[in-house]
């Protein structure tokens, strides 16, 4: 707990904190980031198990661009809130549920990418039913890394690790 003291002591961790533009931004983003992230991965998801048919599976690769742009917001806006009350998320199981939940989500859709959206012989005909099972999967954990996210702000039993020494 001491080390989670020291971060909270630092100046940056202090401003983070205390300046509601720092910190409220932080959120913005981060909530701007997760929205692009997830829909980004659930438009792919939702295209693989038939939902708009006519789209071409390959032509989804557009938006990786754009994915990539929201996981290094969301990472540094992440880090951001993290250093701003350290002890509240790194004393919080939730919190290691949720990066264990993202970091499925990413596997699953870098496997998808790598199977079945970059070849466009799949843009045409039924998909293998393992693509439709990991589209689901993926959905089910960005709603859980979702989920969670929202319920850590409510779950932490340590709010600053300097109250409890």
């Amino acid at each position: 707990m001491e080390y989670l003291a020291w971060i909270e002591a630092t100046a940056f961790s202090t401003w983070m904190r205390e300046s509601g533009l720092a910190f409220f931004s932080s959120l913005v983003f981060h909530a701007l980031g997760m929205g692009l992230l997830v829909g980004v991965h659930a438009v792919a998801d939702l295209r693989l198990l038939g939902f708009a048919p006519d789209v071409p599976l390959s032509r989804l690769r557009r938006f990786r661009s754009v994915g990539t742009l929201a996981l290094a917001t969301v990472t540094v806006s992440g880090v951001l809130l993290l250093v701003a009350y350290p002890a509240k998320a790194l004393t919080n199981p939730l919190f290691y549920f949720k990066l264990t939940a993202v970091a499925g989500a990413l596997g699953v859709g870098r496997a998808l990418a790598v199977g079945f959206m970059s070849d466009a012989t799949r843009d045409q005909g039924p998909l293998p039913r393992k693509a439709r099972v990991l589209a689901l999967v993926s959905l089910g954990l960005w709603m859980a890394v979702i989920t969670s996210g929202r319920f850590l702000a409510y779950t932490y039993d340590v709010l600053m690790a300097s109250h409890e020494m």
